[in-house]
Formats: structure tokens, C-alpha cells, sequence
């Protein structure tokens, strides 16, 4: 087993030194770690086909493959992900506000880096990027623990990275990478209590509930996505049907992809066969209750276990209900608070779904697959959170942070 310790100490002993360095300075080393990564960009993608090798002898999922998966396209886009953090304002050091109590003594809420953050996760390289950039310009120390899976690619990202900080004048160790991707490692892991301050898990539902039930230091836990879209009555059909193709197929590999539609009985005899025949097309399959099959010629009946999974591929499964109040009663049944979707031009019955679903997205006619820290702005993210504790939603710099208070005085003493 590797030494932990050591590398918790590391870590540590570089988030001291981050809590003390200059937005400026910051911003420098984010964009020659991009550089770095352009540059080495041949280098990265070899070590991506070893990866893509093994799991091919493996025979890992469809969508497995996909999250794993480097592309020329791929690898700039994170590279562009990393010189967008660089780009964002700095939280760090930020006051939200400040008041004078009672005794006249000026109070500041400011905020400062979380300082030692854990990453678990799973076959995505691109989280190995876009967590060292976020915590790393909320002024944190990051230690990655990826999946076997991505093992060589990730391996080759955090050298590459590491040696630009060292370049820049920065310690290496602000970045690390676990490189022992046993369960017993992983396992302490989870219980580093005198090294790290908070561990994120990124990935299956299996992974999360593992690092929650597993871990001793505090855990932000990110969400499966059993994502669904309701299909009101009087609904645009043709903006529906983009909708629901764009949320199923676009990437269903996503933890935003769209894994149920539920569908009004006013419009699904209309609806049905045209959606089913542009998800055909795509080459969906569909899954429906005993309703939706009356108008569906090549679906097979969904169980009770296909309502409840994120099946993370080209599978969809499909309800017809009465009312929004049904469609809102299976959401709160069978959905994970990651993201949810209303297609609907009643402007109460949009504002009734927005305000009763508890999610940490929730949509009136667009895409789930918008749920993401670059698309909302925020140039990355680290993860999904459907916790409702410090963060929820995608996990920018600001959710990397955490506050402390800040007191001036004039030599106030407490009576």
C-alpha cells in the first residue's frame, strides 16, 4: 500500500502555501497547465488508447467506454475548461458583508478555501483536469483518486500538470494523483481525518453510496441522475420531441441525460409514435408501462426497477399519467434530485413544478443535459451535488470555499 500519510502531508503543507497566493499568480499557472496539456496532447491521448485497450478486453459497457474516451475535441475542451477558471473571478478572500454589532465591533463574513479536498471517481478523465483547476484556483490542494479505468491517462494529465506548477514556481504537491486503485487504499482513504478537510465522490450510484457509508471525514455526495421530463398537456409536440431526443441521446453516458418521460394522456396517442420513431432513429429502446404501450409498436414493458434506474445508455423508459399532480408524485417516487424537466406552455402549472419538485435543476422547456458547471458559467465543475448541505447543483469555486468571520475592534471587551 502506498503511504498516504505522506501524501496527505503534502497536500496539507501545499494547501498552506495556496492559501496565500495572488489571484494573478494563480491564473498564470491554470494557463500553463493548459498550455502544458496542448503540448503534450499526443502524449495524453496514447496513454488514453492503453486505457481504452484494457477496458475493450474487459468489455466494458457502451457507456463506460464513452465517459472514458479521449478525442483531439475532448482534450481541448478541457483545455479550454481550465483557461475559462482561469478567467473567472476569485472568490477567495472575497467579504460578503460586514456590519457593526452592538458593541461596535466590525464583522466581515469572508471567504477561504475548504484546503485539502479528495476526489473519488470513476472512468472520466476530464474530471482529473477540471478538479485540480477548481480547487486549485479556490486556493485548495486536490488529491485525485480516478477509477483502474482511466488509470494511464490519468497518471500522464497529473505529471504533465504538475511539472507546469513546479515551472511556475508552485508545489507539486498541489495536485496529486493516488495511483493504487485498490479497494484498500480507497477504503483509507475515505477515513484520512488528520489530512483531508472534505472528499467528493464522483461517479455511480455504487461508488457514492460506498465513499458515504464508508467515509470518516466529511463527504459532499453527488447524485445519480434519474432525470426525468413531463410532457404537460397542450405542450408544443415538435419542441417536445427535440427536447426528449437532445435529453436522451445527445450523451447518455451523462449523469443529465434524461432516463424517463412521462407524458400526459391528453397528447400521448399524438406524441408516442412520433417520438418513438425519432428515438428509433437513434436507437433507443423503450421501456413503458401498460398505458404507454397501447400507442408504442416495438417497446417492452417497464418494471418497477427500470422507473428507479439511470441506466446511463440508450435506454429510455416511458409513463403515461393522468395530471401533473401523477407526474410529480413518480418524480418524487423514483427521482435522485439531480435534474427535471416540464414541457408545458400553462405558465401556473410551470410555476407549480418549479416550486414542488425537489431538485437541485429543475427546467421549463429546455434539455436536462444543459446541468453542467460550463454551461452554467462557472467553467467546470466537480461534481453534481443533490445533498442540500454547503452546495447542490453543479460545484463551482464558490462550493470549493467555505467562510470565516473577521472582526475588527477598538479594544472592545465583553461585559
Amino acid at each position: 500500500m502506498i503511504d498516504l500519510n505522506q501524501i496527505g502531508k503534502n497536500a496539507r503543507e501545499s494547501a498552506v502555501f495556496m492559501n496565500n497566493v495572488a489571484t494573478a499568480d494563480k491564473n498564470r499557472a491554470l494557463n500553463a497547465m493548459a498550455e502544458a496539456i496542448e503540448t503534450d496532447s499526443k502524449r495524453i491521448l496514447a496513454a488514453n488508447q492503453t486505457d481504452m485497450a484494457q477496458a475493450a478486453q474487459q468489455n466494458y459497457p457502451k457507456a463506460m467506454l464513452d465517459r472514458l474516451l479521449l478525442t483531439p475535441q475532448r482534450l481541448a475542451d478541457m483545455t479550454a475548461s481550465i483557461r475559462m477558471i482561469a478567467e473567472l473571478a476569485d472568490p477567495v478572500g472575497e467579504v460578503e458583508k460586514m456590519w457593526r454589532n452592538h458593541d461596535q465591533l466590525l464583522i466581515g463574513k469572508q471567504r477561504v478555501p475548504l484546503g485539502v479536498i479528495g476526489m473519488i471517481y470513476e472512468a472520466r478523465p476530464n474530471v482529473t483536469t477540471d478538479a485540480a483547476a477548481l480547487c486549485f484556483k479556490a486556493g485548495n490542494a486536490v488529491i485525485l483518486r480516478g477509477g483502474k479505468e482511466a488509470l494511464a491517462a490519468n497518471q500522464t494529465l497529473v505529471q504533465i500538470m504538475q511539472a507546469a506548477l513546479v515551472r511556475e514556481g508552485f508545489p507539486k504537491y498541489a495536485v496529486q494523483l493516488i495511483e493504487d486503485t485498490s479497494r484498500e487504499t480507497a477504503r483509507a482513504f475515505m477515513q484520512l481525518n488528520d489530512y483531508l478537510d472534505v472528499l467528493i465522490p464522483r461517479g455511480g450510484a455504487g461508488l457514492i453510496q460506498t465513499v458515504v457509508q464508508t467515509a470518516t471525514v466529511p463527504v459532499i455526495e453527488t447524485g445519480t441522475g434519474n432525470c426525468h421530463i413531463y410532457i404537460d398537456e397542450g405542450a408544443a409536440l415538435d419542441m417536445s420531441a427535440d427536447i426528449v431526443v437532445n435529453a436522451k441521446c445527445q450523451r447518455p453516458s451523462a449523469c443529465n441525460a434524461a432516463e424517463t418521460l412521462l407524458i400526459h394522456e391528453a397528447v400521448a396517442e399524438r406524441f408516442l409514435p412520433v417520438i418513438e420513431q425519432k428515438l428509433s432513429e437513434q436507437a433507443v429502446e423503450l421501456r413503458a408501462d401498460q398505458r404507454a404501450m397501447a400507442y408504442l409498436a416495438k417497446a417492452v414493458p417497464a418494471t418497477d426497477t427500470d422507473f428507479a434506474t439511470e441506466f446511463l445508455d440508450l435506454i429510455l423508459a416511458v409513463k403515461v399519467v393522468s395530471s401533473i399532480d401523477d407526474a410529480l408524485v413518480h418524480i418524487s417516487t423514483y427521482g435522485t434530485g439531480h435534474s427535471e424537466v416540464i414541457i408545458s406552455n400553462d405558465y401556473h402549472r410551470t410555476q407549480r413544478f418549479l416550486r414542488e419538485v425537489d431538485a437541485a435543476a429543475v427546467y421549463v422547456n429546455a434539455s436536462s443535459r444543459f446541468t453542467d458547471g460550463g454551461v452554467f458559467g462557472f467553467g467546470g465543475e466537480i461534481g453534481i451535488s443533490s445533498q442540500k448541505l454547503h452546495a447542490r447543483g453543479p460545484m463551482g469555486l464558490h462550493e470549493l470555499t467555505t467562510t470565516k468571520y473577521i472582526i475588527y475592534g477598538e479594544g472592545q471587551i465583553r461585559q
